[in-house]
């Protein structure tokens, strides 16, 4: 739970750390500024795209789009290293460059992906079951925590004993904090639950019952566009409209909004057509769609409007989907959200140290006490070491941003977390994991913004002056991240919460 909270944290910054540790800071609305049809022409050079499905899609505010095109429906057309499967990469829409998946992997995906456990998919999805299930189980713990200790959860709210014994300072803060997080907490449980085991883990057989042996008709309630039907023609059109132009006339339409989806059909056939998707300004909804299809000679042929309300479906998948992203607010939610998270993160970890001081009494046997004290020290020192691990990884791949990709990124991180556990095990004393943690976990994270200053110029106070707000903005964190450890080394006192007299 520790760790899908810190790196759900982190993920909130996504594409903040991949412009960053890129060096590709976009402007707001990207997608509506491509030139699609140079994007078709360079793609035209590398293969024939004629009869194919051809989508380019903004999940993520970056300059690299995902694109994608399907096997042609013409069956002359034979793609002699692709075979007949189609492709899937990400193109660079100010250079044109196109990467797979292992070229484009960054630290922005790595913390995404590690928040549901998508490294763990030894089996199929079995990060991703893995995943829904811790979600499940804290929806569990938060509904029966709140049952628990409803007669005392207002009074003990503003309890707060500072000087008081350790598992008393524990109780308080966790009481405390838990309460600030609970409606937070309780959020992400429930979408949580629905992103990852409602839809990702949805398995066939399960898919086959519910929706009677058509499990693509998820698809077809979850989609916001009416089904257009034109069947491929085998006839190549002689002169097709511009694609820009079609975005363009949707823009005049509708001014304000933020299209994240182009698909073609039929690409290059009398019978393509053209939809683009988008959503207004979040301020406008949050979870209404509208689009436009066009022909190929520009007639618009189907539409939805930004006013006209969503399917119920539809519209409470995106709202959840939007609660959990939360990025839904600007800059502003993202760091309540960030904050909240970490709280989440210290509720966690005092839940945990809390139970270990209330199983460490005479009339519990040696070694049960015993057990407790590894498997906190355990616990301990995999979280805490997250913070100079996490700081680590981003100065690394800011300094080997040319050449490092997920082989340089895997090593770094998971090796320097097992030895950081591994010694702390060692050392198995709990202040000391704390303080080392901080320590280095401070000095690394002031290397962060130095690190990008030497390797790209955009110092601070240079990406202000340009307007680089995405590489700001994870320079910033990680100064206030540096500046907050050593205040807390400052205000730390050495007392020890560690059970020593089981082990003697």
């Amino acid at each position: 739970m520790y760790v899908i909270f810190f790196t759900g944290s982190i993920a909130f910054l996504r594409d903040e750390i991949n412009a960053w540790q890129r060096d590709q800071p976009i402007k707001e609305n990207y997608f509506n500024t491509i030139d699609f049809d140079q994007a078709l022409n360079n793609m035209a050079e590398d293969q024939e795209l004629y009869g194919r499905d051809i989508t380019f899609s903004h999940r993520y505010f970056e300059r690299r789009v995902t694109t994608t095109f399907t096997a042609s429906k013409d069956t002359s057309i034979v793609d002699e290293t692709l075979g007949r499967g189609g492709n899937y990469f990400y193109m660079d829409m100010d250079s044109f460059d196109k990467k797979d998946y292992m070229e484009n992997y960054s630290l922005g995906e790595f913390f995404y992906r590690l928040h549901f456990f998508a490294q763990l998919n030894f089996f199929g999805r079995s990060g991703y079951l893995l995943a829904g299930l811790v979600a499940f189980f804290f929806l569990f713990a938060v509904i029966t925590g709140v049952i628990v200790h409803w007669k005392k959860i207002v009074s003990s709210f503003y309890v707060f004993r500072p000087k008081a014994k350790w598992k008393t300072i524990w109780t308080d803060a966790h009481v405390a904090l838990g309460m600030i997080g609970l409606p937070y907490q309780f959020m992400f449980a429930v979408t949580g639950c629905y992103l990852i085991i409602g839809y990702t883990v949805m398995l066939p057989p399960v898919q086959e019952y519910i929706f009677e042996n058509r499990p693509e008709h998820i698809e077809e309630i979850l989609s916001l566009k009416e089904p257009v039907n034109i069947d491929f023609q085998g006839e190549r059109l002689q002169n097709q409209a511009s694609i820009n132009q079609m975005v363009n006339n949707t823009l005049e339409k509708w001014p304000d909004l933020i299209i994240d989806e182009l698909n073609i059909s039929n690409y290059g056939d009398k019978g393509m057509y053209v939809s683009i998707t988008g959503s207004p300004g979040f301020d406008h909804s949050l979870g209404n769609k509208a689009y436009r299809t066009y022909l190929a000679d520009g007639s618009v042929i189907a539409e939805k409007s930004i006013d006209q309300p969503s399917g119920y479906a539809a519209g409470a998948f995106n709202i959840l989907r939007r609660l959990h992203y939360g990025d839904f607010g600007g800059y502003g939610l993202k760091l309540v959200y960030l904050v909240l998270g970490f709280i989440t993160c210290f509720v966690i970890l005092s839940g945990v140290h809390i139970w270990l001081v209330a199983r460490n009494k005479k009339n519990i046997s040696p070694y049960k006490r015993k057990f407790n004290f590894w498997l906190v020290q355990v616990y301990t020192a995999s979280c805490l070491s997250l913070f100079p691990v996490t700081a680590l990884s981003f100065v690394v791949m800011k300094l080997t941003h040319q050449m490092g990709g997920r082989e340089v990124l895997y090593p770094v991180f998971f090796y320097s977390w097992l030895a950081l556990v591994i010694f702390f095990l060692v050392r198995r004393n709990n202040y000391f994991t704390n303080k080392t943690c901080l320590l280095i976990g401070g000095l690394l994270s002031l290397l962060v913004p130095v690190s990008n200053g030497i390797i790209t110029g955009n110092w601070l106070w240079i990406a202000a002056g340009k307007g680089y707000h995405q590489i700001m903005v994870v320079d910033i964190f990680w100064l206030l991240t540096a500046l907050t450890s050593f205040a807390v080394l400052l205000k730390m006192k050495k007392r020890s919460i560690a059970p020593t007299t089981i082990l003697t």
